[in-house]
């Protein structure tokens, strides 16, 4: 089988791509000796800040800095343009589908998606059924993991409307390449991610309740021992906000309260960072220590806004991701921007039999996977690997989709070996309040292994800082 052939996003016809134009000139006049010496300072940086990620699964929960890049990925004005109106688009489409779903349902009627696809969904909260939610918005944090085929195509490979991480590796990657590398922030233009806190926060509180002139907001975590713990109290930090864990909230007649040294304190939104099934113990899983019993009484009274809302997995369904298209189509009346990955339903007799003869050349994902687990890539597994997934499909067809092994682009990175090309994907954090918006830039991930396509830091994933150029007249000149 033919090796597909790689984007390279900084080399392209023999010369180097413009965004990468005087980048390039510096990283070859740069010495070996001086990259391994901000590489190793980048690493002091980064275990200095405390920024780990708890590996589950491994033994002991093992704590690991993520593997950080000292070379940004760089993208002109232009291209950007491009993903932030596609991110826009998608995230608008998604909350329109989700506050359908849970009220009127008018796409399930017509018949675009198969009703059962949605109601029989574990991710369908009939809890939410009738709920009006402030300006309608079910995912006020989204994160769209887009991969780059080509010079212009841009495409969506996941949607992530629950609880979305990764944002505090974009910023504090941004601090650490303006203190290793300042030369080069004088020379780029770089767009500013630097007030994404600022943001999240007027973003949260837009949609406290109506009466509300003055939102208390706090972010909800399951506490230290959960991977994106550090995250959690770094965006709570850079907010200005209370960081909580379930014990420090109760509900009163109706409302929820915040227990602080000066007595209870009323909070009007909650910026939870908790899966749907451990929110509310009385609503959902009664084991559950970590939410707050009443939770979801409150949301129902209009008291309280959780954000990202209950019930917003649906959106990350890997089979309703198919539909995204439609979606779009549906309720904005707009042609999407940005493209999906073909993708085969096995649940379709006819997806299933294609599925299972091509399975060597396919990625297989389960419809409610994560972080890179449950997956199958094909062209890089063993015969018994194959046949694995393959009982696996034909015995619970619905619990999985299919898509081709995409050719991702690649970025140089910097590796044992020097500067080599490893394979990307971008994250771009998109919010909903006022308004939907993203700031200029998201967070790069790369399969530092070579040859891989799988760029989760769970699997050994590391990221990069991403440059937005700004256009030459969109800053005046120093």
């Amino acid at each position: 089988m033919a090796q597909p052939a790689f984007f390279d996003e900084m080399h392209s016809g023999g010369g180097v791509r413009a965004p990468y134009g005087r980048y390039a000139d510096w990283l070859h006049s740069t010495p070996a000796e001086a990259l391994q010496q901000r590489h190793d300072q980048a690493n002091s940086l980064f275990r200095t800040v405390g920024i780990t990620f708890n590996v589950y699964g491994e033994e002991g929960g093992t704590e690991r800095l993520i593997p950080f890049d000292i070379v940004p990925r760089i993208l002109a004005a232009e291209e950007w343009a491009i993903v932030e109106a596609g991110v826009i688009q998608r995230v608008n489409g998604l909350n329109a589908f989700l506050h359908d779903v849970y009220n009127d349902q008018e796409i399930l009627r017509s018949g675009l998606i198969p009703p059962e696809m949605v109601l029989t969904n574990s991710a369908f909260r009939p809890e939410m059924l009738g709920l009006k939610l402030p300006k309608s918005i079910y995912a006020h944090v989204a994160g769209v993991d887009i991969v780059r085929i080509d010079d212009k195509t841009f495409t969506v490979l996941e949607d992530n409307a629950r609880t979305p991480s990764g944002v505090s590796y974009m910023l504090e990657n941004r601090q650490a390449m303006m203190r290793l590398f300042p030369d080069l922030f004088s020379a780029y233009a770089v767009a500013p991610v630097s007030h994404y806190p600022e943001l999240l926060l007027d973003t949260l509180r837009a949609v406290a309740p109506r009466e509300v002139d003055d939102p208390v907001v706090v972010l909800l975590t399951p506490g230290q021992y959960n991977s994106a713990y550090f995250e959690h109290a770094f965006l709570a930090q850079e907010m200005g906000i209370e960081l909580v864990e379930g014990q420090d909230l109760f509900v009163d007649d109706g409302e929820v309260f915040m227990r602080t040294t000066r007595g209870p304190k009323r909070v009007h939104v909650i910026y939870r960072r908790i899966d749907d099934d451990y929110l509310d113990p009385l609503t959902f899983r009664r084991e559950s220590t970590l939410g707050v019993p009443g939770l979801m009484a409150a949301c129902r009274l209009g008291r309280v806004t959780v954000c990202n809302a209950v019930g917003g997995g649906i959106a990350d369904d890997k089979a309703i991701y198919s539909y995204m298209p439609e979606i779009i189509r549906f309720y904005l009346g707009q042609e999407p921007i940005l493209n999906n990955v073909p993708t085969y339903t096995p649940r379709r007799a006819e997806d299933l039999s294609y599925v299972l003869a091509h399975l060597p050349e396919l990625v297989v994902k389960e419809v409610h996977g994560s972080g890179g687990y449950g997956m199958l890539v094909g062209p890089a597994a063993s015969k018994a690997e194959i046949e694995a997934f393959r009982a696996k499909l034909i015995a619970e067809p619905d619990r999985f989709i299919a898509q081709p092994t995409l050719a991702l682009s690649t970025c140089p990175t910097y590796v044992d070996a020097g500067i080599a090309p490893r394979h990307v994907d971008l994250r771009p954090f998109v919010l909903s309040g006022k308004k939907t918006m993203v700031v200029p830039g998201g967070l790069t991930r790369v399969a530092m292994r070579k040859g891989s396509l799988v760029v989760n830091s769970s699997q050994g994933g590391g990221t990069k800082d991403t440059w937005v150029l700004e256009k030459p007249h969109a800053r005046p000149r120093r």
